[in-house]
């Protein structure tokens, strides 16, 4: 059975491409074993109908039946076949090399959230998809259907699907995660250890909002972003990826991404708040990519040289002990025609002080698009300079 470990994002039991994991933490970050729960009610009985039958000749009285309407299980009733299972189907070749064929290489869960017209949209993680040659979904009633990658994105590890809409009947509704308070009740649903468990549902609470989790993307063991999730104790295995994070109405304030695990650690579920992927999904859709403005540069933190070289080969005042440094300026590039150089040291964005990598992504994709303008305040040689250039998309490069 193939699944994707929530850790180490990008990289599944298959052997799949990239890798795009988390780092830094003190615990790691994996899947856990399968857990088998009941959900407890969290408020009153909603309809309670009971059948009993007076045996005769031991005069006991036995409960036949018990039906049980709560306002969770009407949470799940509204979401859960929104949820779908997803392969990811990848070539291997053969033993000897000879011949490639195709097999599962990994499964996870994703959540229907339009139609129009003939197709049906999903949104998934990139970690579920990542590497993959062929898509299926598998509906809620075991359905299968073939999908088509619209659009992913590495970052905010989302990717967009279509399959046809013909057997699709319900769409999600999305909530609103920036209202969500700790301790309110969520409820995941997806598919926990591959389709064998479909439709899985956990309940937990909101246990941390706006939880800042360092991703490394290209497996260097240097952090390239900050993922911005909410923290849940419902479970959250492997094969939940992708899948439904529900508040008791029955709406989708989150995309289940993965958990922390270790010996001492348990019920740490981490979930891609709904408003922060509504944009990437707008974005994915329409483009096929995120549009995100770029200088046309690379660059390594300057906290990351011993201070001989900060001082001796950047020439940065001993005051200067942060920001970014410049390793490349691509041609014709933006950067390139504002004048900036190898070596150059970035410690301001429009003013706003920037001590790492992270930090100036996180202002430009969140504050900045292609075509927009940014003041750039730089250390060359000991002296501090600014200018300004105009921001082009990361897809022109």
């Amino acid at each position: 059975m193939g699944y994707y470990d929530e850790g180490r994002i990008g990289r599944n039991k298959g052997g799949g491409k990239g890798g795009y994991f988390l780092s830094g933490l003190a615990g790691v970050v994996i899947g856990a074993g399968l857990v088998v729960a009941t959900i407890p009610s969290i408020m009153d009985y909603q309809n309670d109908e009971r059948t009993v039958v007076e045996n005769q000749s031991s005069g006991r009285t036995e409960q036949v039946s018990f039906d049980v309407t709560t306002d969770v299980t009407k949470a799940v009733d509204k979401a859960k076949d929104t949820v779908v299972g997803i392969t990811n189907i990848q070539e291997t070749m053969s033993f000897f090399g000879s011949e490639a064929t195709t097999q599962e290489a990994g499964t996870g869960s994703g959540v229907i959230y339009k139609k129009d017209g003939d197709k049906a949209f999903i949104i998934t993680n990139y970690h579920v998809i990542e590497g993959s040659q062929q898509l299926e979904v598998t509906l809620a009633d075991g359905t299968k259907e073939p999908a088509k990658l619209i659009g992913s994105d590495v970052w905010t590890d989302l990717a967009v699907l279509s399959i046809s809409g013909k057997n699709v009947e319900k769409t999600a509704e999305f909530g609103n995660s920036e209202a969500l308070k700790i301790g309110e009740p969520v409820i995941a649903i997806g598919n926990p250890l591959g389709l064998e468990f479909s439709g899985s549902v956990t309940q937990g609470v909101v246990s941390g909002l706006e939880r800042a989790i360092p991703v490394d993307l290209n497996g260097d063991m240097v952090n390239d972003w900050q993922a911005e999730v909410l923290q849940t104790d419902a479970a959250i295995n492997p094969g939940n990826s992708g899948g439904a994070l529900v508040n008791i109405a029955g709406q989708v304030i989150g995309i289940n991404s993965m958990k922390i695990a270790e010996n001492a650690v348990e019920g740490i579920g981490l979930s891609i708040p709904i408003d922060a992927a509504l944009p990437i999904i707008k974005d994915l859709e329409s483009f096929g990519e995120v549009k995100r403005p770029a200088m046309g540069i690379t660059l390594q933190n300057v906290n990351e040289l011993p201070s001989y070289h900060q001082q001796q080969t950047l020439k940065l005042p001993e005051t200067v002990t942060e920001g970014v440094i410049i390793e490349q300026v691509l041609t014709k590039s933006p950067a390139a025609e504002a004048g900036l150089r190898e070596y150059d040291v970035i410690t301001e964005l429009d003013g706003k002080p920037i001590k790492d990598v992270i930090e100036l992504r996180k202002y430009m994709y969140n504050n900045k698009k292609a075509g927009d303008s940014v003041t750039i305040t730089y250390y060359r040689g000991g002296k501090q300079q600014q200018t300004e250039l105009k921001l082009v998309a990361e897809s022109d490069f």
